[in-house]
């Protein structure tokens, strides 16, 4: 990280430049981008940043889930092209390493820890880019100082949608700092609604039949010891939080803590 932050005028309040310096492109649509990160900028793993770049048009301004964790000291965002752009013409996937991402220097988003009241296990549920902030919040130590277990579940409608949260499971019980913390203690279940994958179907089916269940050794929802974060399209949010409520949990805020919370995922 430089020493102090480099500010633009791109926003009202200023920017932060930071430098590219990765993309990977999982199919024509979903993408992650990695950058520096300046000492200005701060956030809480789950938080989602406004990032910028200038084009022939004007500037392009968007919202994306950090998907690092809030102690790494570079930047990675996990994101989708725009809904009607096409191909790769969406400005944000034309970056390359090298190239300059405005950074708005104050992040947003609801899904942080201290929304939830303690507990032992953590659910975070999710459809396509919806995992970003669980990819943050998986990778943080802190999240596995409060809770026992971290069950992660994604449902995209193909199977390269399912490439990031599989190379974050990976990753998780791969890396020597990570494992220090997750290792065996991180759980991954992925579905697919389309392509063909070892699990077909909505991630809420799972849920209603036992599948999901059954494959971690549990009975349902437990409102004493579960916790869950829900991120993706609204009909996940809609399905997953009937699912809760019958389960007996209740919605939480930062001013008032529950057992579970929701966010939609950024679409594009």
């Amino acid at each position: 990280m430089t020493a102090s932050p480099t500010r633009t005028s791109f926003f009202p309040d200023g920017a932060l430049a930071e430098r590219v310096l990765s993309v990977r492109h999982y199919d024509d649509r979903l993408f992650s981008v990695r950058t520096t990160r300046q000492r200005g900028f701060r956030f809480h793993s789950g938080q989602t940043a406004t990032v910028g770049l200038t084009n022939a048009g004007g500037p392009a301004i968007r919202a994306c889930a950090i998907a690092s964790p809030a102690w790494q000291r570079e930047l990675e965002f996990y994101v989708a092209r725009r809904p009607g752009e096409e191909g790769l013409s969406d400005p944000l996937q034309q970056l390359r390493p090298g190239d300059t991402l405005m950074l708005r220097p104050k992040p947003a988003g609801t899904l942080v820890r201290d929304a939830l009241l303690p507990g032992s296990r953590l659910w975070l549920i999710a459809t396509g880019t919806g995992v970003a902030p669980f990819a943050s919040l998986a990778r943080d130590p802190e999240t596995y100082q409060k809770f026992d277990e971290v069950i992660l579940t994604q449902t995209c409608a193909q199977p390269t949608g399912l490439s990031f949260g599989m190379a974050l499971a990976r990753g998780i019980e791969t890396d020597p700092l990570i494992r220090r913390f997750a290792g065996g203690r991180f759980r991954h279940y992925a579905t697919t609604t389309r392509g063909a994958s070892p699990r077909m179907g909505r991630v809420t089916d799972h849920l209603r039949d036992g599948r999901l269940f059954a494959a971690f050794g549990l009975a349902g929802f437990d409102p004493e010891h579960d916790r869950v974060m829900v991120c993706g399209a609204p009909g996940l949010i809609r399905d997953t939080r009937a699912i809760l409520q019958e389960a007996g949990l209740r919605a939480g805020t930062r001013r008032d803590p529950g057992d579970y919370i929701t966010e939609p995922a950024i679409a594009g």
